[in-house]
């Protein structure tokens, strides 16, 4: 398992709102499933996921000057936590 796979913690102002449910969004690789995900975290911040849910941002066109190209699609992995557990990523 590559710890690589979840890229960082999103940090927006709806990731915030979602914090304070003990839900919290991470930017991950194309590639990672929802149970990689779910394992990284929980090793990694020592906390326990009870549910994932995986968000796939499609690609978008883009035109710069007479050029087109692609901007890459993104996926995010939304984690809600145990009641009562929480993380340190997002500022108050």
């Amino acid at each position: 398992m590559n710890k690589s796979l979840v890229k960082r913690a999103l940090i927006t102002e709806k990731s915030t709102d979602l914090s304070t449910m003990g839900k919290y969004v991470f930017w991950v690789e194309k590639e990672t499933t929802a149970r990689e995900a779910k394992k990284i975290v929980e090793q990694q911040y020592g906390v326990k996921v009870l549910r994932t849910n995986v968000i796939n941002g499609k690609p978008k066109k883009r035109i710069v000057g007479a050029r087109i190209s692609n901007k890459p699609g993104r996926k995010k992995i939304i984690m809600t936590l145990q009641k009562g557990q929480k993380l340190d990523i997002v500022p108050q």
